[in-house]
């Protein structure tokens, strides 16, 4: 949601000995706790934050260990939540009560200080931890453009912990200039590819297999046909049942591609999670109409737990995005030599032909603001290794949270969009 303020993160790893490890670790498991209990109160009689914070703090601080502000937080968070369901059913669409899986825990500058040699304090579950932030040994690293400024004022943030590390997702904002107030187009942004092959791809090179989906949707069909053949009483009575078979298996399928894709819009920090409109996505992809309606329940699945936890979720024009390079810019059908495999017939560059989609339709998204009458987007696309402006200004992420930098742009990365 547009407001007053550009806001950024600057994602920074922790370094923690052994003790701070754990406390986190269980901080994080009680800010779970605390966002489901309120959850689980509040849902169906409130989701205002000034109604569910009176409604569960107590019991929060009595069944957790969350300290008094952290209770608080875990009651907005819940708040909002229940008020994207809310949102959702307005538009006649089904909903379920929020559950909380990520291994996050949020902070405020009442539970978080940063200082100016570099360390944090975070509040936890016992006494507050202080460590130091592990930042680039040059005094370049993207950091220091927030950490550095007085233009940028801290505010919420987030600690992620992954394959046995922390990381920082610090938030700065600062306030809009007077054009910067007509767009909404601000933000981080993911950029996703659903096919056949992987049933979703993001831009920062996380793979969805569509493998074993194709694979029983066909035996489904197969079974399926045969059966409407007998036509039997009891051929019809196994219908039905191979079709709740069916449904249960497609649906458990897509609820884990949905989680994987809210992890992954966390992870990076993102705002927006942009696909490819969905319109005419059989046609495009030769997917069988099992497969359509697979996309399209996966969108919504995303669309309703992304609300939860105040990502957008946004559709984008579809043309040409497999016949992109997303490296340079040029578009021609012989770009796309196979359902897999993508090679530029101008600058060579190779990639997987779903992974290169996605970053040109989340390119597409972020460069709305640039094409708009005002130019005034201030978007960036999240990949494996950074973040990327429609300009080609690109900014590493911290050593530690990933290693490989392999998706640096040529110059013209926004070219022909």
């Amino acid at each position: 949601m547009a407001d007053d303020y550009v806001r950024r993160t600057a994602i920074t790893r922790l370094s923690v000995d052994g003790e701070q490890h754990d406390v986190l670790e269980d901080t994080i498991t009680e800010w779970k706790r605390g966002c489901q209990l309120a959850t689980d109160m509040a849902w169906g009689k409130c989701n205002a934050k000034s109604d569910v914070q009176p409604l569960a703090y107590d019991d929060i601080r009595e069944q957790t260990d969350l300290g008094s502000q952290h209770a608080i937080l875990a009651t907005h968070q819940a708040a909002q939540a229940i008020t994207g369901c809310i949102e959702r059913r307005a538009k006649g669409k089904k909903v379920s009560k929020p559950t909380f899986t990520a291994p996050t825990v949020k902070y405020d500058t009442r539970t978080m200080t940063l200082f100016d040699d570099d360390t944090v304090s975070l509040s936890t579950t016992e006494n507050r931890v202080r460590c130091p932030l592990s930042l680039p040994e040059t005094d370049d690293g993207y950091q220091r453009q927030y950490l550095d400024s007085d233009e940028w004022s801290v505010t919420e943030s987030t600690l992620t912990a992954r394959d046995g590390e922390f990381f920082l997702h610090i938030g700065f904002r600062r306030d809009k200039n007077d054009t910067e107030r007509n767009t909404a187009e601000d933000g981080t942004v993911l950029g996703v590819d659903l096919g056949i092959e992987n049933l979703a791809v993001t831009s920062t090179a996380s793979f969805f297999s569509g493998r074993e989906l194709t694979h029983r949707l066909r035996e489904f069909e197969t079974v399926r046909a045969g059966l409407q053949q007998t036509g039997t009483r009891s051929a019809h009575r196994t219908l039905v049942q191979s079709r709740g078979r069916e449904l249960r298996y497609v649906r458990d399928v897509l609820h884990r591609a949905s989680n994987a894709l809210i992890d992954e819009g966390l992870r990076y920090d993102c705002d927006v999670i942009a696909f490819e409109n969905l319109t005419h996505i059989r046609d495009r992809t030769g997917a069988s109409w099992g497969h359509k309606w697979a996309f399209r329940t996966l969108y919504e699945y995303v669309e309703y737990k992304a609300e939860a936890v105040g990502i957008s979720v946004k559709q984008v024009g579809s043309a040409y995005t497999s016949q992109r390079c997303a490296e340079c810019g040029f578009t021609a059908y012989e770009n796309r030599s196979s359902r897999t495999d993508f090679r530029c017939a101008k600058c060579g560059s190779e990639a997987n032909a779903d992974y290169n989609a996605a970053k040109n339709i989340g390119m597409r998204y972020v460069c709305r603001g640039q094409q708009s009458s005002r130019r005034t987007g201030d978007s960036q696309l999240a990949l494996k290794s950074g973040t990327v402006t429609p300009k080609g200004g690109f900014t590493a992420y911290p050593d530690g949270f990933e290693a490989e930098f392999t998706d640096k742009p040529h110059p013209q990365h926004a070219e022909g969009v």
